[in-house]
């Protein structure tokens, strides 16, 4: 079978049987697109593609590129997913990706925004055309109800009702759950659907999709990150749009809400994954410590 062939029965797989995300499926295509080109410039068959051979193209894509652990973590599991795959079409007999030892990753403290900073981010927006009233709209949103830039851009309109502040999404894994927002964005929705979101749609335009561009059509996680960044430059604030998710779970731990509640807002399927914040949490107490204990201490 030729490689191009066998790619396109790989990814078709991992939608159907393991149920992966489109973005997942993307990720694993070209990270086994590279892999195969790698046996084939190394004259080296599929079915005698051993441990060492995997460990080798690891190894130059670490040299090569200088991949971080997380990157590496990624084409492991790729690779294992493939190789189970290529194990089902009787390409090979064992999987020699399960041989491979995924590193750990070190987790970064992720960076927050404060209310203020948050509010003079948003407050730079341009809301009096109908690009700036969508984009105040959609960042308030995803500030709000903790989106993912790629949540946000895949909501219909059907999965949004105002009136009680909810929201239908699907996250990871094509896993729908349900989030909430508050006053501020429900008051923005209004105000883009009723006066903003008609102009940008034209006469004839009927895309299901909540946020749209100036042709009508859904707005994508790049023109999405592309509108932030113009306004993130503005704003001397950081570059990823995830920040505004990130500010969402830190404010909501500082406010009281517990882990578990938190995990089912974000969409994490694992509690670890939520656990993160709480170290942020405490950095910011750290923080406020350090700021004002001196001041507390003179003032004995």
């Amino acid at each position: 079978m030729k490689n191009i062939d066998l790619l396109t029965r790989f990814c078709s797989r991992l939608v159907a049987i393991e149920r992966r995300s489109v973005l997942t499926k993307e990720c694993y295509r070209f990270e086994i697109k590279r892999f195969l080109k790698y046996l084939e410039v190394n004259n080296i068959l599929l079915c005698d593609a051993d441990a060492d051979v995997l460990t080798n193209y690891i190894v130059m894509r670490n040299k090569g590129e200088g991949i971080e652990s997380r990157s590496v973590a990624k084409a492991i599991s790729a690779l294992r997913s493939f190789f189970r795959f290529a194990i089902d079409e009787g390409i090979v007999r064992e999987n020699p990706a399960e041989l491979l030892e995924s590193p750990k990753r070190k987790r970064k403290l992720p960076q927050v925004y404060d209310k203020k900073t948050i509010e003079e981010f948003l407050n730079l927006i341009d809301t009096s055309t109908p690009q700036g009233c969508r984009d105040r709209s959609l960042f308030e949103l995803i500030f709000s109800a903790g989106l993912r830039v790629s949540e946000a851009s895949a909501l219909n309109l059907r999965d949004i009702d105002i009136k009680e502040g909810m929201a239908k999404v699907k996250g990871k894994g094509n896993k729908e759950r349900i989030v909430l927002f508050g006053k501020i964005a429900s008051s923005r929705l209004i105000a883009y659907l009723n006066e903003s979101r008609p102009i940008l749609a034209g006469t004839v335009n009927k895309s299901p999709a909540l946020f749209i561009g100036r042709n009508g059509k859904r707005l994508s996680r790049k023109g999405i990150w592309k509108n932030y960044m113009k306004i993130a430059l503005i704003a001397g604030t950081s570059s990823r749009i995830h920040t505004l998710r990130h500010s969402f779970a830190t404010s909501l731990l500082a406010g009281g809400a517990d882990l578990r509640t938190v995990q089912e807002l974000l969409g994490h399927a694992d509690l670890s994954t939520t656990q993160i914040y709480t170290h942020v949490d405490t950095a910011i107490l750290r923080e406020n410590h350090r700021r004002y204990l001196p001041r507390l201490s003179s003032e004995m």
